[in-house]
């Protein structure tokens, strides 16, 4: 059961249904104490994803139904930085005044507002050293990023002085990607769109390359691991690049929550199984093969804090909560600069 609401409302940005028949509306919402291990943070920053921009138009509504991440009104976003300003009961290291960020996991009540509500376990304490609007665009895809890592087997060990290939790393997931895996010791290819590339180099790339000038198949097949954030279409190409003893590949782009949302629970887990399965065939003997998803992790999230400062984004764009539609165009459009909400500015 829910607690009592308590305080003034929070501002929300809210749909009432998916879809562009649907828009997003600033409104009033009741704020409730926090339960046992919640905390509520008042939100200074919040990024918008392309995964919010996709799920407002119902993408991955089947699975996220079965979490209660459906529910209207919808209010979307999971990425935020802010300030505690209540703590539930069995919270430890969290006090009210403390500036936090995080990632919460998808959920009809996410961080598109004024104020969130959130399991202490997907906050953490902010660094000093970069501002609430850089920080709030880290958490999610840093969280999705180191997942990948794992799903692909990729650690300084198994990847120090070997050839990775980043494949859609002018995007939020690459840059963290390229500059993760120059700090691991790899010899980082970064394959992107041509505007991007040079802060790839800059992050630590050894190689980048145009994704319209050069095709995947003109590359070397001899790579430790890759990862593909781009295109689902290319998967079997980049699979085709790995070296006879890699480590593995892992993408985020796969169609498992689309077939569940195409074909149905059943019918779209049989179908997921079948793709994973035919592509797993590609890769090398030994090698691992991972579709990854985001899973929220305390102890990455912790690790964000001592590298945030050097994988903030070289742009962000911010709009008050009262331009919530141009952001989410912004990121629709696919413009420079990481979109993020200011919903405590006027």
């Amino acid at each position: 059961m829910n607690s009592p609401d308590f305080g003034p409302a929070t501002a929300v940005a809210a749909i009432d249904g998916f879809g562009e028949d649907f828009a997003l509306q600033v409104r009033p919402m009741s704020k409730r104490k926090p339960s046992n291990g919640e905390v509520v943070v008042k939100v200074e920053a919040a990024a918008v994803n392309p995964i919010d921009v996709r799920r407002r138009g119902g993408y991955g509504r089947r699975i996220f139904s079965l979490m209660g991440a459906t529910r209207m009104p919808l209010v979307l976003g999971n990425d935020f930085a802010g300030i505690v300003c209540a703590v539930g009961a069995g919270v430890n290291g969290l006090r009210e005044g403390d500036a936090v960020f995080g990632a919460k996991p998808p959920s009809s009540e996410g961080t598109h507002a004024t104020h969130v509500m959130v399991r202490a376990d997907h906050v953490a304490l902010s660094p000093s050293s970069i501002p609430a609007d850089a920080l709030a665009t880290l958490p999610y895809n840093f969280q999705t990023v180191a997942r990948a890592f794992a799903d692909a087997g990729i650690s300084r060990d198994t990847v120090r002085e070997r050839p990775v290939l980043v494949y859609g790393a002018t995007g939020g997931l690459g840059q963290i990607a390229v500059r993760l895996l120059y700090l691991l010791g790899a010899k980082v290819t970064a394959v992107g769109a041509k505007n991007g590339l040079q802060a790839c180099f800059d992050a630590g790339a050894a190689e980048v390359v145009d994704r319209h000038a050069q095709s995947l198949a003109s590359l070397p097949r001899h790579f430790a691991a890759t990862l593909n954030f781009a295109n689902w279409d290319d998967e079997a190409k980049l699979l085709h690049l790995l070296s006879p003893d890699a480590v593995g590949h892992a993408t985020t782009v796969h169609p498992l929550l689309g077939n569940f949302d195409r074909l149905g629970l059943i019918a779209g887990g049989v179908a997921s199984f079948a793709g994973k399965r035919a592509k797993r065939a590609l890769i090398p003997h030994g090698a691992r093969y991972g579709w990854t998803t985001f899973r929220s992790s305390s102890a990455v999230l912790e690790s964000l804090t001592t590298c945030a400062a050097s994988l903030r984004p070289l742009c962000v764009k911010t709009f008050p909560l009262s331009q919530v539609e141009q952001a989410y165009l912004h990121v629709a459009r696919r413009e420079p600069g990481r979109a993020v909400l200011l919903p405590q500015q006027p």
